[in-house]
């Protein structure tokens, strides 16, 4: 599932390539979009930015339009060159924003809408939204209130909370709790402000890292997260994925169990991460 550091990396990878540049041609197989599409085409328009906001990523275009997508499980923006083949099928396809140069393509995404900025200012989707880690303005000590005001709350489940922190993902969650040594089934009430505050500081410095401008790939997801400091592609991660395997640190097996209402995956260490 995309997170908030590979919406961030897509939206800089896809302004980068659009921002400036007229649509040559838009086209879509969802209705409400082509319904905008038909009364105030979106051919001739200049994309303005493209930008993340969480995990909501926004095409700003001319004449006061913006396109939000959000990936929710399996979405994806690609970019390719003009003419180039799509690395995926067609049928996949859900929007295309094409320039002269570059092709932006939507695949599989399930929520999609254009928006005003007025409304966008009010929109509730993003109004509720904790705030951005990987925001400049990101306020450490909002989240921890934030926090707080879940006392009750499992740590691991109020971190997902996009109203609390937007942009941590179930990969993070369970990597930056290992990181501060913090037990994921722990109830935030069991935590102190020290806790707190070492979470909240290894989310926003993990993400950081995890953006840094380097390589841009093609695609919204390329599995190359990195939270360890090996680069081989099997020892990237702290304990996400690593059930029953040792743990890097003290080599305990590495523990697994469905969490929360949607039944989300939590690896921890037993020994690294004590329960209160």
């Amino acid at each position: 599932m995309p997170e908030g550091d590979t919406i961030f990396r897509a939206a800089r990878t896809l302004h980068r390539a659009l921002a400036g540049k007229p649509v040559t041609a838009f086209e879509s197989v969802l209705p409400a979009l082509n319904r905008i599409d038909e009364d105030a085409p979106i051919t001739g328009r200049t994309i303005e930015q493209v930008k993340a906001v969480g995990k909501h990523l926004l095409i700003h275009f001319s004449g006061n339009l913006i396109l939000r997508t959000h990936m929710r499980m399996n979405g994806s923006w690609h970019i390719y060159r003009a003419g180039e083949r799509w690395q995926r099928p067609r049928r996949d396809m859900r929007i295309v924003v094409s320039t002269a140069d570059f092709e932006a393509v939507g695949f599989t995404i399930p929520v999609a809408e254009f928006i005003t900025a007025t409304r966008l200012s009010k929109d509730p989707n993003l109004r509720r939204l904790g705030p951005d880690v990987l925001s400049d303005a990101f306020d450490p000590a909002k989240v921890i209130e934030n926090l707080r005001s879940r006392r009750a709350v499992e740590i691991a489940e109020a971190l997902l909370d996009q109203r609390v922190l937007a942009g941590l993902g179930n990969v993070y969650k369970s990597e930056v709790l290992f990181m501060s040594a913090v037990h994921p089934f722990a109830r935030v009430s069991d935590l102190s402000d020290e806790q707190l505050s070492s979470i909240v500081e290894t989310a926003r410095r993990i993400l950081k890292v995890n953006v840094s401008d380097g390589l841009e790939l093609m695609t919204t997801y390329g599995g190359m997260r990195k939270t360890t400091h090996r680069s081989a592609p099997t020892e990237r991660l702290w304990v996400y994925g690593r059930a029953r395997l040792p743990c890097r640190r003290c080599k305990t097996a590495i523990s697994v169990r469905k969490q929360g209402a949607d039944a989300r995956l939590t690896y921890w260490c037993h020994q690294c991460q004590r329960h209160p």
